[in-house]
């Protein structure tokens, strides 16, 4: 495994693409003008040959990938979220996932994390949207650490996959010596009280929480969901099993996104009142910087810890 001391998500991808390039001459990689960003230039500088640039037409950058897997090849399509969930939807849907073919669509700069750029430039329903297909696997990494963990069985994993990359460094909370296999609930923090489900930025939010709770005499359980399809339902319900409330947390839309995916498996359970933590039904706004859009929509530690006292009421 690549060892990194970077928490930049894009650059955790890029080298372990690189990587997983330099042991298998049947992955190539696809960007839509974007290699600077989505960091498939580390693959580009060294395999030329398997890096095709297509441009801004994702469309036809979905509909390649397709071609390269019938050919036998692993491809690994790039470029912004909202673009690779959005624009080449149709393609994935009827190209990629009908087959049930194994592409791997990597959707950078997910979520609010491009803040400059406003609503035309943040996914907030690209969760939703990739859950919604058949076959599709669903990851939304934590951390940089599991990013190249995701990206070690990357190879593994059958039918498509979208792997979703924040634009912003984030704090290391994976545990660096646990294997990661899709599907992994990861209990970061026991507890008895609470259980809260996070993703992504969320997760070290969660966590920050979980303190602020201790100290009020409020034992909440921390839960990375990682994987939001396929979902592992025996580990949501275990996970959820013994507490008085549940808290879901998440950088996307709460209209069919993480929070309904946990409600989803523990709909014929018995379990205390929930609360979702995310971005309601409205798009995201530009701003100065990622906090400040954080902030904006209650993505905070703070907004969690409220939800867990909410839920305990």
């Amino acid at each position: 495994m690549i060892s990194l001391s970077t928490k930049s998500l894009r650059e955790a991808y890029g080298l372990s693409l690189l990587e997983l390039a330099r042991r298998d001459r049947n992955i190539v990689a696809l960007d839509a003008d974007l290699s600077k960003s989505t960091r498939t230039v580390l693959l580009q500088d060294e395999f030329p040959e398997r890096f095709f640039e297509m441009g801004i037409a994702e469309q036809n950058m979905a509909s390649t990938a397709a071609g390269f897997a019938l050919a036998g090849k692993i491809p690994f399509m790039n470029t912004f979220a909202v673009f690779a969930a959005g624009r080449a939807f149709d393609q994935l849907r009827n190209s990629i996932c009908i087959p049930n073919l194994k592409v791997r669509i990597c959707g950078s700069s997910a979520g609010l994390s491009d803040f400059g750029d406003g609503k035309t430039h943040q996914s907030v329903e690209d969760i939703a949207t990739m859950r919604s297909l058949p076959h599709m696997t669903v990851l939304a990494p934590a951390d940089a650490v599991e990013v190249v963990k995701m990206m070690e069985k990357m190879p593994e994993i059958d039918g498509p996959v979208y792997i979703r990359i924040n634009r912003n460094d984030l704090p290391p909370v994976t545990p660096e010596k646990e294997p990661w296999s899709p599907g992994k609930v990861w209990t970061l923090r026991e507890g008895k009280d609470a259980a809260v489900f996070a993703n992504g930025v969320m997760v070290s939010r969660a966590l920050a929480a979980a303190e602020m709770l201790a100290g009020e005499g409020i034992q909440v359980r921390v839960l990375n969901l990682s994987t939001i399809k396929p979902l592992d339902r025996a580990g949501v319900i275990a996970a959820a099993r013994g507490v008085r409330g549940i808290v879901t947390a998440e950088e996307g839309t709460i209209v069919g996104g993480m929070g309904s995916a946990v409600l989803e498996a523990l709909r014929t359970e018995r379990h205390g009142p929930v609360e979702f933590v995310g971005i309601p039904d409205v798009f995201g706004v530009s701003a100065k910087n990622y906090d400040d859009l954080l902030e904006r929509y209650g993505l905070t530690a703070a907004a969690i810890r409220d939800a867990v006292k909410s839920v305990l009421q």
